[in-house]
């Protein structure tokens, strides 16, 4: 069972991918959703997300793309997933059951469940993430571009 929603694993995908292709260029969106496989318009509103939240930058421009806003160490999951959450509460979502059972014991359960586990998402550093995709040749040989004609 996946406990990180679509979302939130495309976020940390999409930061540890900017995060190893991003020098000397910023990456295009569209390298990056070519990389994942996905259509364009399902990443630009997760980066966009990331920017508005402080841990991406985006450039304007023809050569124009997404960079880091800070240093690989100085980002955890935890603070992509809880940025990625704070705007999916925005979109509206249903509403929580009001009772008392949601209200007294299973609204506590959860919600410590959940710090906990965002808790061990902060111990993990982007660069962390980098590091073991470098090990593991993710993508390669890293520190040349990739090339995908669009």
């Amino acid at each position: 069972m996946m406990l990180l929603s679509r979302r939130s694993v495309l976020a940390i995908a999409a930061v540890v991918d900017v995060a190893l292709h991003a020098r000397p260029l910023p990456v295009a969106a569209k390298l990056l959703a070519a990389r994942h496989r996905l259509p364009p318009r399902h990443l630009e509103t997760v980066l966009q997300t990331l920017v508005r939240a402080g841990i991406l930058k985006g450039v304007r421009g023809p050569r124009g793309g997404y960079e880091l806003a800070r240093e690989r160490r100085r980002i955890s999951a935890g603070q992509i997933v809880r940025a990625v959450m704070a705007a999916q509460e925005d979109e509206g979502l249903p509403p929580l059951p009001e009772s008392k059972l949601v209200e007294l014991v299973i609204g506590p359960s959860v919600k410590e469940a959940g710090e906990a586990f965002l808790e061990r998402l902060d111990s993990v550093t982007v660069e962390d993430l980098c590091r073991d995709a470098e090990a593991r040749s993710v993508f390669g040989d890293t520190a040349a571009p990739m090339d995908f004609t669009i």
